[in-house]
């Protein structure tokens, strides 16, 4: 509709109706024309004043917060507060919605497991996440708007951002948390940075571990090789007597064996950590496994030690025969290597409390010094290296039986004193354990 004509038309409507009233009411007087005259510009007059006062109501509602409708006119005023509420609520749900697609944003980015971190043109703090926060030692109200490399003083951090090449990341001490961060800065929009950070700690520490383990591996096979080696060149260039001869071959013989044990425990451990857990609806009898680790043990010990073993009568367990075997065999194995002739090795089976179980190894040997102890469980990690060899361990033997307690939902427990002896524990969680039905139940002790 048009409505510049309307208004125009009704505001001539307006003038009319008031000169005509004007005039009759001033021929009264006898000054039709004059009085005419003056009602039509008194009808002007009154014109304007409803026009403002309905233009002056949609302004006061403009100037207002806007929460209720637009004033309800009729014609002009009316269509024109119609269409700019119409346009306002549709700006103020545009709005809403970038809100919410913005606070949907920065949830995302604060669930992120990385740091993220965002700076002005002058690397002033503009915003990070809580991750930021953590890697970077921040306080995300405190630091906001200040230059960041006056908070993170790290060296190599402030080095990469004064020298503004950003193509590849930094890596440094965290100092906010203790480790090790690989940072990447990316420079976007007017001469803003993105700066994310990624906590490396364990990637590091499992290089290192990898590193470590392939070296380990190496020197312990290469001994073995270069000792036959020698004796392969021994027996091909010199004339040797039998007696000579069968000396070499048994030395060859023993670091065969060596090399084998070696590999047999490395393929133990590969299996432990590459395969399913043990299932936890297959039960044993743990009786019959500490009479095959007996078995083994008296013909490990040839009767150097006293042997006894005892408990167990009444207990099974769920999980793998193959492991748990290999793990007391090894704490038994242990034992028998490291405790002098004569003296005393006890396998027992123990009840806790709480109704888990521990196989409980004690033995009257030589014992471990505090320091060593919590790195017992480690790969090739040895007390005393030439004794081990010498005794036959390849240095994985305890790390077999920490995985083996592990994949059982049990932890290993290691006591010991220098020259009176060491107790090793494989404790099982209730889990895993139960009573046999039909056999006396044997007392639960402190394990």
């Amino acid at each position: 509709m048009n409505w510049t004509l309307a208004r125009s038309l009704a505001a001539a409507v307006v003038v009319v109706l008031g000169a005509g009233v004007g005039a009759i009411v001033g021929r009264a007087f006898g000054a039709p024309i004059a009085g005419a005259m003056v009602c039509a510009a008194l009808a002007s007059a009154a014109l304007a004043a409803w026009d403002t006062a309905r233009g002056q109501a949609l302004l006061d509602w403009l100037r207002g917060p806007q929460t209720g409708p637009a004033p309800r006119e009729a014609g002009w005023w009316g269509e024109l507060a119609y269409r700019v509420e119409r346009g306002l609520r549709a700006r103020d749900n545009a709005i809403g919605e970038e809100k919410h697609r913005l606070r949907e944003f920065l949830q995302a980015i604060e669930a992120s497991p990385n740091g993220v971190l965002l700076l002005d043109p002058g690397d002033q703090i503009e915003w990070c996440n809580s991750t930021a926060a953590e890697h970077f030692g921040l306080d995300r109200e405190r630091d906001c708007r200040q230059r960041v490399t006056n908070l993170v003083r790290a060296p190599a951090f402030v080095a990469h951002m004064q020298r503004g090449k950003f193509d590849e990341a930094v890596v440094f001490t965290s100092p906010g948390v203790r480790g090790t961060l690989m940072v990447l800065v990316r420079p976007y929009g007017d001469g803003m940075k993105l700066v994310l950070s990624q906590d490396i700690t364990e990637r590091e520490r499992a290089d290192a571990m990898r590193r470590d383990f392939v070296a380990n591996v190496s020197h312990e096979i290469r001994t073995p090789l270069t000792v036959l080696a020698g004796f392969v060149e021994t027996l091909a260039q010199l004339p040797l007597t039998e007696v000579e001869r069968r000396r070499v071959l048994t030395v060859m013989m023993q670091q065969t064996d060596r090399m084998q044990t070696l590999v047999g425990d490395l393929l133990t451990l590969a299996q432990l950590e590459g395969s399913p857990r043990p299932p936890v609806d297959r039960w044993l009898s743990v009786s019959d496994l500490m009479q095959r680790t007996q078995t083994d043990a008296i013909a490990l010990s040839a009767g150097r030690h006293t042997l006894v073993v005892s408990g167990g009568d009444d207990a099974e367990i769920a999980g793998s025969d193959t492991e748990l075997l290999s793990a007391m065999g090894n704490l038994v194995n242990n034992a028998v290597r490291y405790t002098p002739e004569g003296g005393r090795i006890d396998v027992q089976w123990r009840w806790r409390d709480d109704g888990s179980a521990a196989i409980v190894v004690t033995d009257t040997g030589v014992g471990i010094a505090r320091e060593h102890l919590p790195r017992l469980t480690e790969r090739f990690y040895r007390v005393d290296g030439s004794r081990s060899r010498e005794t036959g361990g390849t240095g994985l033997g305890l790390s077999i039986v920490k995985h083996v307690a592990q994949r059982h939902g049990g932890e290993i427990d290691i006591a010991s004193e220098p020259g009176k002896g060491s107790t090793f524990k494989l404790v099982l969680p209730a889990s895993r354990v139960r009573r046999r039905a039909g056999v006396v139940a044997e007392p639960a002790v402190p394990a």
